[in-house]
């Protein structure tokens, strides 16, 4: 698969277990991002397929994050990460133009799933 994937998240050890689930299904991880400025930065850089961002974060939050991309690219495919109990969060990463979201704790079947569904 050549696709590639940007992972978002302050949580070093979050991007890491993304990556290791996405990498062990054949995804190619092009970039990593610790909060929303830099996943905007990265994202005019690499160009991703899809991007995996979590919702909060420091300096820029996901949301904000999403609409930025957003207006860069109508197209863009981005996949949020939320905690439990974050429903409110959700829905407005799906208005500002989220694809999907997947809950933490990660089960891997749900994440791969919900890569395989958006990106085809």
């Amino acid at each position: 698969m050549d696709k590639k994937i940007l992972i978002v998240d302050d949580a070093a050890f979050m991007r890491m277990m993304i990556k290791d689930i996405l990498t062990r299904n054949g995804y190619h991880i092009i970039g990593e991002a610790e909060n929303g400025a830099r996943a905007i930065e990265k994202y005019k850089e690499m160009q991703p397929d899809l991007v995996i961002m979590d919702i909060t974060m420091p300096e820029v939050d996901g949301i904000q994050a999403v609409k930025d991309i957003k207006k860069m690219d109508a197209d863009a495919k981005i996949i949020m990460c939320s905690a439990m109990g974050q429903q409110a969060m959700v829905i407005e990463s799906i208005q500002a133009g989220a694809k999907d979201f997947i809950v933490k704790p990660f089960q891997a079947d749900r994440v791969v799933d919900a890569v395989r569904r958006i990106l085809g």
